[in-house]
């Protein structure tokens, strides 16, 4: 089974979007059962509460039901307990491995670096553009995805 975690500051925009478009993507192939994915936040902010409205309307319109997901912390243990951490931008990285400690394993990455324009996913809760962020985070889970399945084979 592959785990993958998905990380972003507060676990109510991002993280949840790439975790269900990623759950989404697994499922199209016949592959759920081969991989556990999950999403936390760097922050203490929105711990408990559930995913932003704009991101939750956008899920739900792809017919994915959100409403059980709620924002937690990154912990520790994730470092073992996952395969892949995957973070939406650098200052995650940064906020990340102050829980984690380094990352010896190199598991670690941001998502867009799978893709061929490496960058960060620009923050909807700044930017305001939910559009932008759910196409950038679809061409990673993408990329990511293939990634996982290359390195299967």
């Amino acid at each position: 089974m592959t785990k993958i975690l998905f990380v972003c500051h507060g676990n109510i925009c991002r993280s949840p979007l790439a975790e269900f478009i990623m759950k989404e993507s697994v499922a199209k192939k016949g592959l759920s059962d081969e991989f556990y994915i999950s999403s936390s936040a760097v922050s203490t902010e929105e711990i408990g509460n559930g995913v932003y409205p704009p991101v939750k309307r956008l899920l739900e319109k792809r017919g994915t039901d959100v409403s059980a997901k709620r924002a937690r912390q990154v912990k520790k243990s994730d470092y073992t307990d996952f395969d892949y951490i995957v973070c939406m931008d650098k200052s995650n990285l940064r906020g990340i491995k102050k829980i984690v400690g380094e990352d010896v394993q190199n598991k670690i990455s941001l998502l867009l670096d799978f893709t061929s324009h490496p960058a960060d996913v620009a923050d909807p809760w700044y930017t305001r553009d939910f559009e932008a962020a759910l196409r950038d985070i679809e061409r990673g889970c993408d990329a990511l995805l293939d990634h996982i399945l290359r390195a299967k084979n």
